[in-house]
């Protein structure tokens, strides 16, 4: 089958997924081809440079904000692509070491609203990343294990209680086999030695575990995307290749690419959508060329913002469980997200933007209500609004299986998705 453009970007999505097990490791995918591109970190701690504050980035923990300011007025106002780097999924305990019945394992508990079935009976490695003393300092090392060290094991059929399926309770029923033995083994020491530093030096850790099987392209036409991690990393690949083109052709506005960590249990950390990431750093840029406090609250009040989170395609063998009249499909274009109790900060501004640059993109647009019966999920989105006060818009690229270890969007909807965020960076009529 020849390789079209489309088929080009959805491959590029599977290779950075699989460059991307952890938030932190997204953040090094994602600062590695900034840095290709012209771009610049910056330390927060660090007092900024006063001229000449144009592509730099800056990271925090498992979050990024990167941003160019090369052709446009020191206070003009931002335009605002979010997403989120975390996923759900197993992560390892404090205290990793047990051993049951003959087996050595591992302790792992759930992050966000990890679909804990589909965990079962995977080949699972380790990333995240260390705190190691150096002398009377800490560093920060990032470790990555792709071998498949760990497995959660599924209870025979003939011993559960029925045979539709057991119920996990996951304090019992989630630990990972990893050896043989009565005696617990000692998972840190080999995470240590993977990393390449004395164990004795680990003064914490934040691990979790991640499928090993790759990302790729399936089906007939090989027009779907299979991966983990889609919620969010399609947004956050998305967003990035939006920002990209959007720093070649500058607009009116300042185009920002922010990227969360926590969002699925959350946002409310030093570095989710609920600290004063964002704002911090927006402030700091319009300070930095020559603005002041005055200057900077101008500049939000002609900001917007598109909230990125990944969406609900109808599914075909639960379409009851949709809300009728608004069926998305797979392959059709961008999803605008709206829900009547904000959990989603979609208004009808936010709308009119987006659907605008879908447009302008030349690109289907989808709208998504969640069934009034079921409890609806939110997103980076309304507290975004109300950090910075920007009009918010919610959208996302439909896929199935969402928080699955293994999730399933349409190929043609990648680039789909990345040109509507780049229109929405840079419209060819500034102004709202």
């Amino acid at each position: 089958m020849p390789v079209s453009a489309t088929t080009a970007t959805a491959a590029e999505l599977c290779a950075f997924i699989d460059a991307s097990p952890s938030p932190f490791h997204v953040c090094r995918t994602v600062a590695a081809e900034l840095e290709l591109r012209g771009f610049t970190r910056l330390n927060e701690s660090d007092v900024w440079p006063s001229a000449g504050l144009n592509r730099h980035y800056v990271v925090r923990g498992g979050s990024l904000i990167a941003w160019s300011a090369t052709e446009v007025p020191e206070t003009a106002p931002f335009r605002v692509v979010g997403a989120h780097t975390d996923s759900p999924n197993l992560r390892v305990k404090q205290h990793p070491d047990l051993a049951s019945a003959g087996w050595q394992l591992v302790g792992l508990e759930p992050y966000g609203g990890a679909w804990l079935n589909s965990w079962l009976d995977r080949e699972l490695g380790i990333s995240g990343r260390l705190s190691v003393r150096a002398g009377n300092t800490v560093r920060e090392r990032l470790v990555r294990i792709d071998e498949p060290i760990l497995r959660v094991p599924q209870l025979a059929i003939h011993l559960s209680e029925d045979r539709r399926g057991v119920t996990l309770d996951p304090q019992r029923h989630l630990n990972a086999i990893w050896g043989v033995g009565e005696q617990p083994g000692a998972f840190l020491d080999v995470v240590a030695e993977y990393a390449e530093v004395d164990p004795g030096t680990v003064l914490g850790w934040e691990l979790m575990t991640h499928d090993l099987a790759p990302s790729r392209l399936v089906g007939r036409e090989q027009d779907l995307v299979s991966a983990p991690r889609l919620d969010n990393q399609g947004t956050c690949f998305a967003g990035l290749r939006a920002f990209l083109a959007a720093i070649d052709e500058p607009g009116a506005a300042v185009p920002v690419l922010v990227m969360f960590d926590h969002e699925e249990v959350g946002s409310q950390s030093d570095r989710g959508a609920q600290s004063d990431l964002l704002p911090a750093v927006l402030e700091r840029i319009v300070l930095a060329r020559g603005g002041g406090r005055a200057d900077y609250l101008a500049a939000l009040a002609g900001s917007v913002c598109a909230s990125g989170d990944m969406a609900h395609a109808t599914h075909p063998n639960y379409p009851e469980r949709h809300e009728p009249a608004h069926r998305i499909e797979v392959n059709g274009g961008p999803v605008l997200k709206v829900n009547q109790n904000l959990r989603y900060a979609t208004d009808a501004a936010g709308a009119g933007e987006f659907a605008l640059a879908c447009a302008q993109a030349g690109v289907p647009l989808q709208r998504y209500v969640h069934r009034a019966d079921l409890p609806c999920g939110s997103t980076i989105g309304p507290m975004t609004a109300a950090r910075t006060g920007m009009p918010t818009v919610d959208v996302g690229a439909a896929q199935l299986a969402m928080h699955s270890a293994r999730e399933l969007m349409g190929a043609s909807d990648v680039p789909a998705y990345a040109a509507a965020l780049a229109a929405f960076l840079t419209p060819e009529s500034a102004g709202r």
